[in-house]
């Protein structure tokens, strides 16, 4: 008998009392019921990505958040910046490039995180840079941005600020209005603690400009469609009801902790996973590690997908392995969403199993130990 545990950097756990929630009959989406229910989650969503702007719901991925940020600032021919320092944040000049924007590359090596001046640097040089488009975690990397000076170089620029927070909000701090970041993209999997499904995406004024205006091809995200309906607690198209029950679910137990205990749970866990890795003489891979998702070197001598194709199966815990140049040489424990410290301990004890049974050699339970003291400081 195995039980079934996610320490991957989505989908993480859903909590029970949001399971159940969503086991509940289905409610039809144009009546006052859900509209109630609609209403509570985008306050609740306000909260949790720390902004007074509207925060669009859409049925998609967060790709589809992603997507729906291009398509409604920018026209083909615009020209717009993207930091690439890992698989996803290539996902933006990919998307770019797919509607005719003309991408600006900052190439940041896999496992640093982009320099502001950098960003100043590009801004200064092109003029007509009407987006910037950056990622708060990489989770194909582990490594976290300074999206706060960032924004403080935006200033300076009529250029907006776009972040994909996707696998960080909930999880780590994002002061949308206060840090100057224009338009937020997230999904539901990760930090929001309920399945894959809803992608979202916030709008500053500034932002809502460059809306007005864009020439990109949209139907499903458009904005100005999504905000006509928005402006009445409601949607353009058919929303995903009982994702849309479960997230208010979930936002509601954010809330109730509050996103300061919030964001200290998930620096405590990843504090703890850090030192338990290291304490059995595993490197970091992330040169400044997120609190959301750490990637671990995998040791010399072992093979990194046959270590985490082997825990799912011997174990039945689920850490996600390295992406593309990365694949088999790291592998990814999340500590985002629903989980606590009894989740890290049974990962890190579960990586310690595996990594003896292949072979490497460390003194058995130190990682476990070193996990505990963190917990415990």
């Amino acid at each position: 008998m195995k039980k079934k545990i996610l320490l991957t950097p989505g989908p993480t756990p859903v909590p029970t009392q949001v399971l159940l929630a969503m086991a509940g009959p289905s409610i039809h989406h144009r009546t006052p019921e859900f509209m109630a229910i609609f209403k509570e989650m985008n306050d609740n969503l306000k909260y949790v990505f720390q902004t007074k702007n509207d925060v669009f719901t859409f049925a998609a991925s967060g790709t589809g958040a992603m997507e729906a940020a291009v398509v409604n600032l920018l026209s083909p021919g615009d020209t717009a910046l993207c930091i690439q320092a890992g698989k996803f944040g290539e996902r933006w000049t990919e998307l770019c490039k797919a509607y005719q924007v003309n991408p600006i590359v900052i190439d940041v090596a896999w496992g640093d995180a982009v320099q502001p001046e950098a960003i100043e640097k590009a801004l200064k040089e092109h003029k007509n840079i009407k987006a910037v488009f950056t990622t708060l975690c990489e989770t194909s990397t582990g490594v976290v941005t300074d999206i706060k000076a960032i924004g403080q170089v935006m200033l300076k620029s009529e250029a907006v600020l776009v972040t994909d927070a996707i696998s960080a909000l909930g999880s780590i701090d994002l002061q949308t209005d206060a840090w100057g970041v224009d338009v937020v993209v997230a999904g539901s999997q990760k930090g929001l603690m309920i399945p894959p499904g809803l992608g979202l995406c916030s709008v500053s004024p500034k932002a809502w400009k460059l809306v007005e205006k864009a020439l990109c091809p949209r139907y499903y995200f458009d904005l100005r469609t999504a905000k006509k309906a928005l402006d009445k607690t409601d949607t353009a198209f058919t929303p995903a009801v009982t994702l849309c029950i479960g997230l208010n679910e979930a936002l509601k137990m954010i809330k109730a902790e509050t996103l300061e205990k919030t964001f200290a749970r998930h620096q405590r866990l990843s504090r703890a996973v850090r030192a338990g890795m290291q304490a059995i003489g595993l490197k970091l891979y992330a040169k400044k590690p997120a609190d959301a998702v750490t990637a671990v070197c995998v040791p010399e001598g072992i093979d990194g997908e046959k270590l985490v194709k082997a825990i799912r199966d011997d174990f039945g815990i689920s850490i996600a392995g390295g992406q593309a140049e990365l694949k088999g040489k790291i592998f990814r424990i999340a500590q985002m969403g629903y989980m606590n410290e009894f989740d890290i301990i049974t990962g890190i004890s579960c990586i310690e199993l595996m990594l003896a049974k292949m072979g490497y050699a460390f003194e058995r339970g130190k990682g476990v130990g070193a996990a505990e003291k963190e917990l415990l400081a």
